[in-house]
Protein backbone atom coordinates (compact mmCIF):
# COMPACT_ATOMS: atom_id res chain seq x y z
CA UNK A 1 0.00 0.00 0.00
CA UNK A 2 1.39 3.34 -0.63
CA UNK A 3 1.55 5.61 2.27
CA UNK A 4 -0.42 8.52 0.56
CA UNK A 5 -3.38 6.41 -1.12
CA UNK A 6 -3.42 5.11 2.56
CA UNK A 7 -3.50 7.97 4.49
CA UNK A 8 -6.58 9.25 1.96
CA UNK A 9 -8.51 6.00 2.25
CA UNK A 10 -8.05 6.37 5.96
CA UNK A 11 -9.01 9.73 6.27
CA UNK A 12 -11.88 9.40 3.80
CA UNK A 13 -12.98 6.08 5.44
CA UNK A 14 -12.70 8.01 9.19
CA UNK A 15 -15.45 10.99 7.98
CA UNK A 16 -17.48 7.99 6.31
CA UNK A 17 -17.40 5.78 9.14
CA UNK A 18 -17.47 8.11 12.24
CA UNK A 19 -20.38 6.75 14.78
CA UNK A 20 -22.73 8.89 16.48
CA UNK A 21 -26.20 8.90 17.62
CA UNK A 22 -28.25 11.69 15.87
CA UNK A 23 -26.64 14.82 14.27
CA UNK A 24 -25.93 18.63 15.74
CA UNK A 25 -29.11 19.60 13.88
CA UNK A 26 -31.16 16.44 15.89
CA UNK A 27 -29.65 17.26 19.13
CA UNK A 28 -30.92 21.37 18.93
CA UNK A 29 -34.61 19.76 18.29
CA UNK A 30 -34.36 17.45 21.35
CA UNK A 31 -36.09 18.43 24.57
CA UNK A 32 -33.79 18.80 27.17
CA UNK A 33 -34.75 15.68 29.40
CA UNK A 34 -34.96 13.33 25.95
CA UNK A 35 -31.04 14.47 25.36
CA UNK A 36 -30.35 13.61 29.10
CA UNK A 37 -31.76 10.17 29.10
CA UNK A 38 -29.72 9.42 25.50
CA UNK A 39 -27.17 7.19 25.98
CA UNK A 40 -23.79 8.40 24.64
CA UNK A 41 -22.37 6.92 21.08
CA UNK A 42 -19.37 4.72 20.61
CA UNK A 43 -16.82 6.15 18.10
CA UNK A 44 -14.37 4.42 15.50
CA UNK A 45 -10.87 5.38 14.73
CA UNK A 46 -10.11 3.96 11.44
CA UNK A 47 -6.20 2.13 11.91
CA UNK A 48 -5.72 0.07 8.87
CA UNK A 49 -7.29 -0.49 5.51
CA UNK A 50 -5.78 -2.40 2.57
CA UNK A 51 -7.45 -4.07 -0.26
CA UNK A 52 -6.64 -7.78 0.14
CA UNK A 53 -3.98 -8.69 -2.95
CA UNK A 54 -5.30 -12.47 -3.31
CA UNK A 55 -9.22 -11.53 -2.95
CA UNK A 56 -10.48 -9.67 -5.75
CA UNK A 57 -12.46 -6.78 -4.66
CA UNK A 58 -12.01 -7.24 -1.06
CA UNK A 59 -11.03 -5.02 1.79
CA UNK A 60 -9.28 -5.43 5.38
CA UNK A 61 -10.05 -2.73 7.80
CA UNK A 62 -8.71 -2.77 11.53
CA UNK A 63 -10.80 -0.15 13.74
CA UNK A 64 -10.36 0.94 17.32
CA UNK A 65 -13.89 1.52 18.88
CA UNK A 66 -14.20 3.01 22.35
CA UNK A 67 -17.28 3.27 24.26
CA UNK A 68 -17.82 5.92 26.67
CA UNK A 69 -18.97 4.75 30.15
CA UNK A 70 -22.96 3.86 29.50
CA UNK A 71 -22.63 3.97 25.81
CA UNK A 72 -24.41 2.28 23.18
CA UNK A 73 -24.58 1.95 19.43
CA UNK A 74 -27.56 2.34 17.92
CA UNK A 75 -28.57 -1.14 16.18
CA UNK A 76 -26.84 -1.15 12.57
CA UNK A 77 -25.88 -3.65 10.26
CA UNK A 78 -21.91 -4.28 8.63
CA UNK A 79 -23.77 -4.91 4.88
CA UNK A 80 -21.43 -8.23 3.74
CA UNK A 81 -18.68 -7.78 5.47
CA UNK A 82 -17.21 -10.44 7.82
CA UNK A 83 -16.40 -8.91 11.17
CA UNK A 84 -13.81 -9.89 13.97
CA UNK A 85 -14.12 -7.80 17.30
CA UNK A 86 -11.91 -8.21 20.57
CA UNK A 87 -12.13 -6.85 23.40
CA UNK A 88 -9.16 -4.88 24.30
CA UNK A 89 -10.59 -2.76 27.53
CA UNK A 90 -13.65 -3.05 29.29
CA UNK A 91 -17.02 -5.44 29.19
CA UNK A 92 -19.51 -5.29 25.79
CA UNK A 93 -22.66 -6.39 25.74
CA UNK A 94 -24.07 -7.85 22.44
CA UNK A 95 -26.66 -9.01 20.42
CA UNK A 96 -27.03 -10.21 16.97
CA UNK A 97 -30.86 -10.86 15.74
CA UNK A 98 -31.96 -13.80 16.56
CA UNK A 99 -29.24 -14.94 18.99
CA UNK A 100 -28.62 -14.56 22.81
CA UNK A 101 -27.49 -11.54 24.31
CA UNK A 102 -23.09 -12.44 24.68
CA UNK A 103 -21.08 -10.27 27.97
CA UNK A 104 -17.56 -10.42 26.63
CA UNK A 105 -14.66 -9.23 28.70
CA UNK A 106 -10.94 -8.03 27.96
CA UNK A 107 -9.20 -10.54 26.17
CA UNK A 108 -12.77 -12.05 24.28
CA UNK A 109 -13.83 -12.08 21.21
CA UNK A 110 -16.53 -12.90 18.62
CA UNK A 111 -17.02 -12.80 15.09
CA UNK A 112 -20.26 -11.63 13.03
CA UNK A 113 -21.41 -13.63 9.59
CA UNK A 114 -21.88 -11.14 6.51
CA UNK A 115 -25.08 -9.56 6.57
CA UNK A 116 -25.55 -9.60 10.53
CA UNK A 117 -27.85 -7.53 12.02
CA UNK A 118 -26.54 -6.21 15.30
CA UNK A 119 -29.68 -5.52 17.58
CA UNK A 120 -27.71 -4.37 20.62
CA UNK A 121 -24.15 -3.36 21.21
CA UNK A 122 -23.04 -1.27 24.40
CA UNK A 123 -20.81 -0.93 27.44
CA UNK A 124 -21.96 -2.43 30.57
CA UNK A 125 -20.42 -0.02 32.82
CA UNK A 126 -21.76 3.19 33.80
CA UNK A 127 -18.62 4.61 35.01
CA UNK A 128 -15.86 2.59 32.98
CA UNK A 129 -14.50 2.97 29.24
CA UNK A 130 -14.39 -0.16 26.93
CA UNK A 131 -12.06 -0.43 23.72
CA UNK A 132 -12.82 -3.48 21.03
CA UNK A 133 -10.60 -3.74 18.21
CA UNK A 134 -12.46 -4.83 15.07
CA UNK A 135 -11.72 -6.11 12.15
CA UNK A 136 -13.48 -5.87 9.02
CA UNK A 137 -13.11 -7.99 5.67
CA UNK A 138 -15.63 -6.14 3.52
CA UNK A 139 -16.45 -5.71 -0.47
CA UNK A 140 -14.19 -2.57 -1.44
CA UNK A 141 -15.70 0.39 -1.32
CA UNK A 142 -19.30 -1.12 0.98
CA UNK A 143 -19.66 1.40 4.27
CA UNK A 144 -18.49 -0.33 7.52
CA UNK A 145 -21.65 0.76 9.41
CA UNK A 146 -25.04 1.25 8.58
CA UNK A 147 -27.12 2.28 11.09
CA UNK A 148 -30.96 0.88 11.35
CA UNK A 149 -33.24 4.19 10.18
CA UNK A 150 -34.77 5.57 12.62
CA UNK A 151 -39.03 5.22 13.35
Amino acid sequence: MRIAGGLLAVATLAVSTACTTSTPAAHAKAPASAAASEHPAETLTPLLQQALPNVKGKTFTSAVVDFPPRARAVPHRHGQAFVYAYVLDGTVRSKLDGKAVSTYQQGENWVEPPGAHHVLTENTSRTKPAKLLVVFVSDTGDELKVDDPRS
